[in-house]
Order: C-alpha cells, then structure tokens, then sequence
C-alpha cells in the first residue's frame, strides 16, 4: 500500500467548564510509504493532539465524519483491542520528554523489552536479547552493562535513545516522533536525526516528524504540513514551501527562524573578572565524610565581561556552562575569584547579578502569584516602598515585557510557556540589574515566541546598559544574541572570541563540530 495513513476530515474537542474547546478542525492529510512528513506549528496550533489521536492517546472527543484510515482500517471508533495491537506493532510513537514518558521505578532494558514482549511470543532470555540488539542499534555504548541502569542514570540524549529503541522494538510500519530533539545539545540533536534517517532507511518506515523547528524539519522532511489553531494552513513538498510560502503564517514561521545580532559598540569597562575558577563536585565519600572520588565540573576558568556586551557561552551538556553562570551568581562554591566592577557586598550582588532560568515553570512558585513573584525582589531589596508602590512597579514592568494588567493576580500554572518567560525576566529586570545570567531562556520555546523574547531581553539591555551572560546550545540564538562567545568542554574554556570569528572561522576542532552540527 503506497499511502499506508489517511487522515480525513478530523476534528477533535475537549470538554472544559465552558463546554467544549476545538482543538483541531477538519483537517486531513496523508501519508506515503518511505517518506517523512514535517508537522510544524507553535504550541496549540493542535500538531501533537492531532498525532495523539491517531493512537487514541488523547481523551479528546472527535467530530462527526472524522476519519484516520491505517492500511484499509478505520480507527476512529475501534476497539481498544485493536489499538493495543496497533500501538507499538504497526505505528510506534516517540514522545518529547523521555523522562516523564521512562518509568523511573523500572530498568531501561526491561522497559524495551516489556515492548517486545507485549507483541511478540519470545521468552524473556530472546527479548532480553533483542532489546540489547536494540540498544546497540540507536547507539547506546555498553549495552549489555546498561541494560540493568534505570532512566536517572542516562544522559537526556540516551534517553532519547531508549525511546526510540522501544518505538522501533516490532519494526513498525510508521515512526511518530514528537519534538524529539527539544532540550539537546547540537551534537546530540544531529545524532538523533542521523540516527532516525538511518533507522528509517532499514527499517523502510514511513515517519511523522513533528517540531516547531522549521530548519531542522526542512533537514529531514520530504514533505511538510504547516497548523495554525487547529487548522493546516499549508502543505507541500519541503523545499516548495520553503522557497515560496503561501500563507502569511507560514512566512511569519520561517522568517522567524532567522535572527541576526546588529553590531553594538561595547564598552571598555570591565563589569565582571574571573580568574582561575575551579570546581569539583565529591562523587563517593567515606563513611566519616572524607571525598574518596570526585568530578572536576570547572578547571582553571578565566574571563573577562565589559559593560553592556552579550557573552555567549556554548558547549555540550556536562561542559560546565551551566555551573560557570551558577558561580557568577553565588549559587555555588567555587575556589578561583570573581570580581565584580559595582560591588562586592553580597546582599547588593543579589541584587546586581540576577538569574533567568531555562523553564520557568520550575522557577516560579506555583503558589504565589505574578503580584508577588515579580514584587519579591522588591521588597528585599528595597524595603522602604509600600505595597501601593510595589503594586505599581510591578504594574509598569508587566507592561513592559507585554503582559497584560489582568495577569497580575494569576498564577504561573495560567500562563503559556513564552508568558511565563516574560514573568521570569520581569522579576529579574525589575531591580534594574548590572549583570544578568541567562541559562538557555529560550530552548523549549516556538520559533516566533523565541524570537519575541531575544528582541525583549535586547530592549532591556539597551535601555539599561547590562551585561549578559546568554547560555545556549541553540547557536541561532547565540549568534542573535552574542557580542563574544566562549566554547566550553570539559570544564574548561577551550576557544574564546568574537562571535562572527568563533562561528564563521572556528580554530578549535570541538568548536569545529559544534558548528557543523549546527542549524543556522
């Protein structure tokens, strides 16, 4: 069968208190045998429900005459004894998060092998031997030791790695990957792609790759479907609608993907000296408390920041950029010295050196509300203002990074991904701060709301002369973003420059592979 998917006519909704929300409407597609198709869209244009549902994972309810036709059979209405049968056998479906889709309780290999043994009529022993089969087949070192790991002890690459050996477990006739490479290292991303277009050439699968990355959809899609609030907006072959999109949405899409940095002069004051920054992390001690076994995380790390430029700083997961920006804002111990320019008290460094996290929805308290997130600062800080006064900095700020009056009294769980980035860079920016540390602020978000936040965070630099240290794997976002970008391995600097010299002529050879791993 050429086409083995037709989607027709398909339209799911969820019941809320209000009634019923539409999620997706009437839309239809198919797809070929052998061919990947791109599904792109920001969150809630209905890319990942309309996937869902093709499993019935979703306990949203489909319209009248909605259809999706798996080699000659219907699946709107079927049994749960068929789908058992289909999930896993003939479509296999890769989720975005491993680790909230992993049993934390259970071994990795047995979880692949449960797989193979929900499918097919093997004993233990012959599953326990095809899942470290698999394991060595989607590149997982050391298979037969990692067989007994449990998820925590796996890199989220790896990870992503035993998601798709289970997906793959029974050679399905599909591949339904749902942003897959979300969060990963440049590296680790192309390692997964190569390692699908592999498997899909082997395995002669047909894929639904979904993503709100166009340039990396573009990669890998011979065709794409565009959604926009539940609805296709466009679709052709990869390169058609990439050289002349149609609908505005669309072109609103791909010219957001592409950010430039404009070319600031940069001051000559030093803000912020590191010298000789160290830090080792105790990996086994002995029963009185003495460190038999430790990991150096940062070695021997010297820099400098001048007033109002972007530092960016780039590496794989594990090369201490992280730990680098925790040190500068005294979040962790460190042996080495930093010296700031404004001051070295602490509590006003506190004040001077704010942090803005990649997901803030773990670095908001859920139980205080925007009022008293973004105020927080304020009154530690500057506790001579009234609660009126408070409420109307806080007010003013919120306007600033375009959030409307009425959010002030909710909670972060009401806010989109993007909105409530903007309540995290409100309560850093809202104490007028020197330097600000920003640790991957914009990896999990959609393109056109990546681009929002990079032009906000711009405005706030200009208007108050900060300095930023921009932590990224994302290198379109490093080169909107940096004046200067430091490369890191190991715990250690290993290429350091301007940023049109580090990404256009790399010296070092591990720079050299970042870059060519690299979308931009």
């Amino acid at each position: 069968m050429n086409t083995p998917l037709e989607v027709k006519n398909l339209s799911l909704a969820f019941k809320n208190a209000d009634g019923s929300f539409e999620a997706v409407k009437k839309i239809g597609f198919s797809l070929k045998k052998n061919e990947i198709l791109g599904i792109v869209g920001e969150s809630g244009s209905g890319k990942s429900v309309t996937a869902l549902s093709i499993l019935n994972l979703t306990n949203a309810e489909y319209g009248p005459k909605s259809s999706i036709v798996l080699e000659g059979k219907e699946l709107v209405g079927a049994p749960e004894s068929t789908m058992r049968h289909i999930r896993g056998f003939k479509v296999g479906f890769v989720f975005q998060e491993p680790m909230s889709s992993l049993n934390p309780l259970h071994k990795i290999g047995a979880q692949i092998a449960e797989t193979i043994l929900l499918h097919q009529n093997v004993s233990k022993q012959a599953a326990k031997a095809q899942a470290i089969d698999l394991m060595k087949k989607v590149g997982l070192k050391n298979s037969e030791k990692r067989f007994s790991a449990y998820p925590y002890e796996l890199s989220g690459g790896e990870r992503q790695r035993v998601m798709i050996a289970m997906a793959i477990a029974n050679k399905p006739d599909i591949l339904i990957l749902d942003e897959p490479t979300t969060a990963l290292d440049v590296t680790i991303q192309k390692q997964i792609i190569d390692l699908i277009l592999n498997l899909k050439k082997e395995l002669g699968m047909s894929v639904i790759f979904i993503s709100h990355d166009l340039k990396l959809v573009a990669q890998i899609a011979n065709r794409i479907v565009v959604m926009y609030r539940g609805k296709i907006v466009e679709e052709g072959l990869t390169g058609d609608v990439f050289k002349n999109p149609k609908n505005p949405y669309t072109k609103k899409l791909i010219s957001s993907t592409n950010l430039l940095k404009n070319k600031e002069k940069i001051s000559k004051n030093v803000v912020l000296s590191v010298q000789n920054l160290t830090l080792k992390y105790p990996l086994k001690k002995s029963i009185f408390g003495r460190v038999l076994e430790e990991i150096s995380a940062l070695h021997d790390v010297s820099l400098k920041l001048y007033e109002g430029e972007t530092l960016g700083i780039v590496g794989e997961s594990g090369s201490g950029k992280t730990t680098l920006g925790q040190c500068v804002a005294s979040l962790n111990k460190y042996s080495g010295k930093i010296d700031f320019s404004f001051s070295q008290n602490n509590n006003e460094l506190r004040k001077f050196v704010q942090v803005i996290f990649q997901d803030p929805y773990n670095s908001l308290n859920p139980r205080m509300n925007v009022l008293e997130i973004v105020g927080e600062g304020l009154k530690v800080h500057q506790k001579n203002l009234s609660a009126a006064e408070i409420e109307q900095k806080v007010r003013k700020m919120l306007e600033k990074v375009g959030l409307k009056e009425a959010s002030l009294y909710k909670y972060p769980h009401e806010f989109s991904g993007g909105e409530r980035q903007r309540i995290a860079i409100a309560r850093a920016m809202i104490l007028s701060p020197k330097l600000v540390v920003l640790d991957e602020p914009t990896s999990a978000l959609d393109v056109t709301i990546q681009k929002q936040i990079i032009k906000l965070l711009k405005d706030f630099q200009k208007q108050g002369k900060m300095t930023y240290i921009f932590i990224s794997h994302d290198m379109r976002a490093i080169r909107a973003m940096a004046d200067r970008i430091a490369v890191m391995k190991d715990g250690k600097i290993v290429e350091i420059g301007q940023a049109s010299k580090i990404l256009e002529h790399p010296e070092n050879s591990y720079t050299k592979s970042l870059i060519q791993a690299s979308i931009i």
